[in-house]
């Protein structure tokens, strides 16, 4: 167990609510609970309550030996649960007060526990307990602080798929079947009268690339992963007038851009983050691409083809009603290494630019839909569009594991290298005990998922991004 010292914080937003909550831990949390608690008679009873109860009464900012003027020292009307060790979030004792959610009531009784000798928590430190009290390992707690930070239904089923512990137990499994080979090649060259290792290596070449084709599909589900968890990164491009900033206001469901019949109105950057049907698009509505002699819709342009560069997506936005032109031709010339999906806008028009037409200018995987900002027409075709384009028609489901962060990638490309190091000295008919290195090379490398081998400035690093009351 990690001892340590009394935190407290108060877990709930700092803003005025229904219900706020005062999170306390550690070996002195009851104590400083029952001080400051006590029942509508006037008795403070938490030090003979069981643990996982919820009791009914009112916090004081200290309880004087006089029973009849403790009522005088009123903070709140509160509810106040009592946890104990090992069984709570921290795994140490833990007391949560359940009081009234306005930001002076919830400083008011911070301030009473502060006072009381506890000390204030620091960002992520009750979930850092967690972890060093072995309640979860680093990938769930991890999980945590991306289930607060769900921004889609699908990002929030990955969380929670972690949370639960899938992404443990795979790592787990394979740690398991990696220390066994390891352990059979000690013993094997320690004990060789009793433990052959006759056909070993043809066993363990087949068991290992077993293992690096399933490190390669995890490594492999990443990018659906930072694209589930971030949102896609989707710039709006095309000439000026072809309705850009229509289709902007139209997904986002609000006059967010200003819209005119003047070509050239917009001049700056726009973003918005909107969820279509459980995707996330980081979107940003760029100036009209033209050449121009306007300094500042020049500067505008340029930030447009910068953003086009580093865009997971392109929506390309044509005005149908006229014919193209050489402004369209410039956009299409800056997309052939990018996912495109062409807007065939103003379809309630009579249309000039057609299809067939098109076809032959755009890259070959671009999709194209007919879209009028008008009648809504084309934007759930152009969410099915999305779907197909990233994720093959279908979102992973919530049983299926995704990684998600970037340091688990890392961590499983390493073990993969070291796998695939294993399996060239097989082939180069190595002896056996040349394999035990970088085996626990790899054994290391899943650790570090599960923070089984990580230093503390790493620790302290992942936490401290967490916020104050978790």
């Amino acid at each position: 167990m990690y001892q340590v010292d009394t935190i407290a914080a108060i877990a709930t937003g700092m803003t005025d609510s229904g219900i706020g909550i005062i999170r306390i831990s550690g070996k002195d949390s009851v104590d400083v609970g029952n001080s400051l608690f006590c029942t509508p008679s006037g008795n403070h009873i938490l030090k003979n309550v069981d643990s996982h109860t919820l009791h009914y009464g009112f916090i004081v900012d200290k309880l004087p030996q006089e029973p009849c003027v403790w009522k005088d020292y009123i903070i709140d009307e509160v509810m106040i649960v009592v946890m104990k060790a090992p069984r709570s979030y921290t795994g140490e004792d833990t007391v949560e007060i359940q009081c009234h959610g306005g930001v002076l009531v919830m400083q008011k009784i911070l301030s009473a526990v502060l006072d009381a000798g506890v000390r204030l928590a620091e960002p992520g430190e009750f979930s850092k307990r967690a972890f060093l009290n072995g309640r979860m390992d680093l990938s769930r707690a991890e999980a945590v602080m991306d289930l607060i930070h769900s921004q889609n239904e699908y990002a929030l089923q990955s969380s929670v798929s972690q949370l639960k512990g899938n992404l443990s137990e795979k790592v787990r499994d394979l740690r398991e079947q990696i220390i066994y080979e390891v352990a059979f090649i000690e013993s094997s060259l320690d004990d060789p009268e009793h433990i052959s290792l006759e056909g070993y290596s043809e066993r363990l070449y087949e068991k290992l690339t077993a293992i690096c084709s399933i490190i390669e599909k995890m490594t492999g589900s990443f990018e659906n992963g930072k694209l589930i968890k971030e949102g896609i990164n989707t710039v709006i491009v095309g000439k000026p007038n072809a309705g850009k900033s229509s289709l902007l206001n139209t997904l986002v469901g609000e006059e967010r851009a200003i819209v005119t019949d003047i070509a050239g109105t917009t001049r700056d950057i726009l973003q918005e983050t909107i969820r279509l049907h459980g995707i996330s698009l980081n979107i940003t509505d760029t100036a009209g691409i033209r050449n121009t002699d306007d300094i500042v819709e020049k500067l505008g342009v340029e930030k447009a083809l910068e953003h086009i560069k580093s865009a997971d997506l392109v929506l390309f936005v044509i005005d149908t009603s006229v014919e193209l032109d050489e402004n369209d031709k410039a956009v299409i010339s800056m997309l052939s290494d990018k996912k495109v999906i062409v807007l065939l806008n103003k379809s309630d028009l009579s249309m000039v630019a057609d299809e067939k037409s098109l076809k032959s200018i755009i890259p070959d995987n671009a999709g194209i839909i007919r879209t009028s900002t008008v009648d809504n027409k084309g934007i759930d075709e152009l969410e099915e569009a999305i779907k197909n384009m990233f994720f093959q028609g279908q979102l992973r489901s919530s049983n299926e594991l995704v990684i998600t962060n970037i340091r688990h990638k890392e961590a499983l490309q390493e073990t993969y290298q070291s796998l695939k190091l294993v399996l060239n000295s097989i082939e180069a008919a190595m002896p056996e005990d040349f394999y035990s290195i970088d085996l626990m090379n790899a054994y290391a490398s899943l650790g570090r998922i599960m923070g089984e081998e990580v230093d503390d400035d790493l620790v302290d690093e992942i936490f401290s991004k967490f916020c104050m009351g978790k």
